[in-house]
């Protein structure tokens, strides 16, 4: 009797994994899929110069994607890359110098990589984002402060959402580390570089 009641227990905890298992896929199938509005999107970081000023950067060609099943989007899974290639600080010099392999190495790592591991809903409208950023072929796992603006239908009846995505990180956590110092003994570029995006996702 036991032999015959082990065999049984051990085939219902098979049938439920697998029935769980099955049921995960249905809902990754599911989920509903958000893609990047191009038109109505941007994406800038602020580096500081001398220390004293800010230089404003950003890149012209950048994609995102984005599945959530829920209202809050507490589930969301997202995905962002940029085109590093397209960077413009509105200084043809510079940002050949940004494109060299004294920073990005574009040749070697064309592309800026952000993958969601969690969202966070702090309040009604503001979150944080957690992922993976690749950066110069090194990853790192980073936070980042998310605004939900809200959700609207569009006149052609498109369902939109928009997001506003700040957050900071350290350039030479991410292999970024060239640097010159001034006759007073400071750095010409600050090892900071705040991010900024401004989001819109289509409901597809």
């Amino acid at each position: 009797m036991n032999f015959w009641k082990k065999c049984i227990q051990n085939n219902t905890q098979e049938f439920f994994t697998i029935k769980n298992y099955i049921q995960s896929l249905k809902n990754k199938t599911n989920m509903a899929t958000y893609k990047l509005d191009p038109t109505h999107s941007e994406v800038s970081f602020k580096v500081k110069h001398m220390m004293i000023t800010n230089v404003t950067g950003h890149f012209s060609k950048f994609d995102a994607t984005m599945q959530s099943d829920k209202d809050d989007f507490t589930d969301a899974k997202i995905n962002f890359e940029a085109d590093v290639n397209t960077i413009n600080t509105n200084n043809e010099q510079r940002d050949g110098h940004l494109k060299s392999d004294d920073f990005f190495a574009v040749d070697k790592f064309p592309k800026l990589i952000f993958q969601s591991t969690s969202l966070k809903k702090e309040s009604d409208d503001e979150y944080k984002l957690t992922g993976d950023m690749t950066i110069h072929g090194v990853t790192k796992p980073v936070t980042l402060d998310v605004e939900y603006g809200g959700t609207v239908k569009d006149p052609y009846g498109n369902i939109k959402s928009g997001f506003t995505v700040k957050g900071k990180i350290n350039r030479k956590d991410f292999g970024l580390g060239w640097n010159a110092v001034t006759e007073a003994g400071g750095v010409v570029v600050s090892e900071d570089v705040r991010l900024n995006a401004e989001i819109q996702m289509v409901k597809a």
